[in-house]
């Protein structure tokens, strides 16, 4: 079902420096997603130059393996599902609101794709497309912990939606009563790869997504996280302030490949730049 017949195994494997066991286990699980999750970059730029993204398995590889580019939630899942099928892992595709703290009682578009993979007698949650994804696998389980990266997430099994029952991922909030707030949530709906490419069409072409608008860059590493909003760059780490500044149209190509480990071709690091600086004069002028 995920092209696993079409998927160059060794390549997506040598892509992420992974040459552990390929045993279809829970440890071979946790070591995979711990290491796609920082070896590949997120991106939404084809959705920002071109108002295009492909989800087949062939142009996923050529971008995010063969050219080293980064990819939004669509694409990374497309890729690891390829890569878990091809392994031997059993998982069943799902779609998540992503809430980011809004209430409850208005839902977001279910536009966010994971993975519920069952290996060794339980059910686990692989979220390896979020940007700043959990490093392993989230049993589950109401109450599940994930501490394996810099920051937690929470798994609690609730009422989401106007009441429905699903799941909802936390993460830390210092604002939020109980020191958590909902990242996003998710029922255990089965999606297929024809729901995820409608889902991509919504939101990579349509004219009001955030994406189309403005480009979205994330990295994260073991001890910090990195996202480039626009022409706005933000480094935090746990314990510090964050480190806000604005960078150049110019800079953002180098920019991408230092910080965010993501290689753009000379043709499109100069469109990128181009549609950049007609972004940044179309913004208003600040207030004095």
């Amino acid at each position: 079902m995920w092209s696993s017949e079409r998927f160059d195994l060794d390549a997506y494997l040598a892509r992420l420096g992974y040459e552990g066991d390929r045993a279809p286990t829970l440890d071979t699980l946790r070591e995979l997603q711990r290491a796609h999750v920082l070896a590949l970059g997120w991106d939404t730029l084809d959705s920002f130059l071109y108002r295009e993204v492909r989800l087949d398995i062939e142009s996923v590889q050529d971008k995010m393996v063969r050219r080293r580019r980064g990819g939004y939630c669509y694409e990374h899942v497309a890729l690891f599902a390829a890569a878990l099928e091809s392994l031997g892992f059993r998982f069943t595709a799902v779609s998540g609101r992503v809430q980011l703290g809004a209430g409850l009682d208005t839902p977001r578009p279910a536009t966010h794709a994971m993975l519920l993979v069952e290996v060794e007698g339980t059910k686990v949650l692989d979220d390896v497309g979020f940007g700043a994804s959990p490093l392993e696998p989230v049993e589950l389980t109401d109450g599940a912990l994930s501490e394996a990266g810099p920051w937690p997430y929470l798994l609690r099994r609730q009422a989401i939606t106007h009441g429905a029952p699903g799941w909802a991922v936390y993460e830390r909030a210092q604002d939020a009563p109980d020191g958590w707030t909902v990242r996003q949530v998710f029922t255990e709906n089965p999606q297929y790869p024809i729901d995820y490419t409608l889902g991509n069409h919504f939101v990579a072409t349509h004219e009001r997504s955030p994406f189309v608008r403005r480009p979205f860059v994330q990295r994260l590493r073991t001890d910090r996280y990195d996202s480039l909003d626009s022409l706005v760059w933000t480094t935090r780490r746990p314990g510090h302030a964050d480190v806000r500044q604005t960078v150049r149209a110019d800079e953002t190509p180098e920019l991408l490949a230092e910080v965010f480990g993501i290689r753009t071709a000379p043709q499109e690091a100069e469109l990128l730049v181009k549609r950049l600086t007609e972004l940044a004069g179309s913004a208003p002028a600040e207030e004095n």
